[in-house]
This record gives C-alpha cells, sequence and structure tokens, in this order.
C-alpha cells in the first residue's frame, strides 16, 4: 500500500456524506474465518456444494449436514476484529449510507454495525424450503448432535462458511433434519452458490447505491456478480470507487483507488468525514 494511495483514500472519505460499503470474506479471515479465494482470485479448494446439488440429493445434504455439524461450533465463536469495529465507528459518525456484506457470519452485528444488508444470508438460522419455518441453527446444531453423536470427536480442519473438511466412513448413515412443521427440506438460511439473491434484498441495496456519494470495498474480490452488479451500477452512476482488499478484484478498471493491504491494517487508520472535535450522534440518513 503506498502512501500515496493511501492520502487518496483519506481525501475521498473525508468528503463522504453517505458512504456505501461492501465487505467480503477477507474482512473475516482476521477473525480465523478462512476466505474461498487466493489473491488472484481464484479457487483455493473446490467450489463448495450447490443450491440444486442440496435441494435434490440426499446424498448432498448428508454430508453438507455432516461437515456443518462438525465445522459449525468453531465458526460461531469467531469474535470481530479490528476492521470489523472500525466500520461500526464510522456508522456512529452518522456519515454512512449502510453496509452490504457478502458474509453470512454476523460478525458486523456483533461489532456494533446496525444498517446491514446480509446479501447471502445468515448462518445462524435454518428455514424450511417448503413452508418458509425459520428456526435458530443452534437448536438444529443440538438435533445434530443428538442424533450423530459419532461426529463429536472427528478430527476436522475448518473450512469457509462454518464448513469443515473432514473424513466421514459412510455419509448414507448421516442423519439429517427435516422440518418440524411440515417435513420439509432444512436449509441454513444463506444463499448457496447457483442461487439467487431474494429480489428484495437486491432492490434494496441498489437503492442504497442510488442514494450514496462513494463505495468502498472492503475484502471481496467481486468474483461473485451478485456484489459486483452494485459495483458497476455506482461506476454508471460515476461514484468514486475504492477498495481494500489483497489481490486483484473484478472491478479494478473502475477503482478510484486500490489499498492492496489487509483490512485490519487500513481501516482503523483511515477517517471517514473532516476531522471534528465531536461526533455526531449514532445513525444513518
Amino acid at each position: 500500500m503506498s502512501s500515496q494511495a493511501f492520502e487518496r483514500a483519506q481525501m475521498v472519505l473525508r468528503g463522504c456524506e453517505r458512504l456505501l460499503v461492501i465487505t467480503g470474506a477477507g474482512i473475516s479471515t482476521g477473525s480465523g474465518i478462512d476466505d474461498y479465494r487466493d489473491e488472484a482470485g481464484r479457487w483455493k479448494r473446490p467450489q463448495p456444494v450447490t443450491h440444486q446439488d442440496f435441494m435434490a440429493s440426499a446424498h448432498w445434504r448428508q454430508r453438507y449436514w455432516a461437515r456443518s455439524q462438525v465445522g459449525f461450533p468453531q465458526f460461531m465463536r469467531a469474535s470481530p476484529n479490528a476492521a470489523h469495529r472500525a466500520l461500526a465507528d464510522w456508522e456512529s459518525t452518522g456519515r454512512m449510507r449502510g453496509l452490504i456484506t457478502q458474509n453470512v457470519d454476523r460478525l458486523h452485528q456483533s461489532a456494533g454495525h446496525r444498517a446491514v444488508l446480509d446479501l447471502h444470508g445468515r448462518l445462524d438460522q435454518v428455514v424450511c424450503t417448503a413452508c418458509g419455518s425459520v428456526l435458530q441453527r443452534s437448536a438444529v446444531q443440538s438435533w445434530l448432535q443428538r442424533h450423530n453423536p459419532e461426529l463429536s470427536d472427528a478430527p476436522f480442519a475448518a473450512a469457509p462458511d462454518g464448513d469443515a473438511d473432514v473424513v466421514l466412513d459412510d455419509v448414507a448413515r448421516v442423519r439429517v433434519p427435516d422440518c418440524q412443521r411440515c417435513g420439509g427440506v432444512l436449509k441454513p438460511h444463506v444463499v448457496f452458490f447457483g442461487d439467487s439473491v431474494p429480489r428484495s434484498v437486491v432492490d434494496k441495496a441498489y437503492g442504497w447505491v442510488d442514494d450514496a456519494d462513494a463505495l468502498l470495498v472492503v475484502g471481496s474480490s467481486l468474483m461473485v456478480y451478485s456484489s459486483f452488479r452494485f459495483v458497476r451500477r455506482a461506476h454508471q452512476r460515476g461514484l468514486p470507487i475504492l477498495a481494500v482488499n489483497r489481490g486483484a478484484t473484478r472491478a479494478d478498471d473502475m477503482l478510484l483507488v486500490k489499498l492492496d493491504d489487509d483490512c485490519e491494517n487500513v481501516l482503523p487508520q483511515l477517517e471517514l468525514g473532516a476531522r471534528t472535535t465531536g461526533r455526531r450522534s449514532r445513525g444513518v440518513h
């Protein structure tokens, strides 16, 4: 990260009144949650289960829930890091339009951030794909542990989004929870690869872009279209677009300035809005 790029980014941020932030997996790696892609934007591991496979195949549901049963507890122990806390502090200045996150870890909310749009859902909930009932993931975790006790002591390596690399002797023996209300298929309340972000969420995000005066991308390569479209919209509107990210992004040719460094290093050093002797009241426009 050059000092010239840092000063240019700081100049833009000090002039913002309605900053919109988009965050990705890179902001949570400092909290111990692994990401999917390397600095060139390539997959670091096999692509996760798709929505189509999960819904069509009992085998894939057994595989998913077995791995999630093992990996979920460690995922939920993650805590906000300095980058999450810096953005929550920025919100308190009253100069943020909102924050759109691709992450499902709710660490922004844990850091105290209020105006957050969970673009890809939240892993702490489970939804019935038939009747729409929403359950707390902790209740489903208890069910899994009671019905698959042999997995409790299985050695594993943590993977992104509560997944885990674990050797399963016989996936067919894994018991999978169904909806207690209607018997439907339960899935985590997240947008799997191959699925679509709900239209209402997309429309709200576009509205935030249209009401912003600048856009900051934090910890995302923007390789998935679900987030890249909002950057493209901002570019079409002529907004200044900044990024704090290790490595390449899909929007590099749209960026006014890019800080190629870790989020935890950069965000606490930046200031949103002009220097003042006091603080504005907490809230967003």
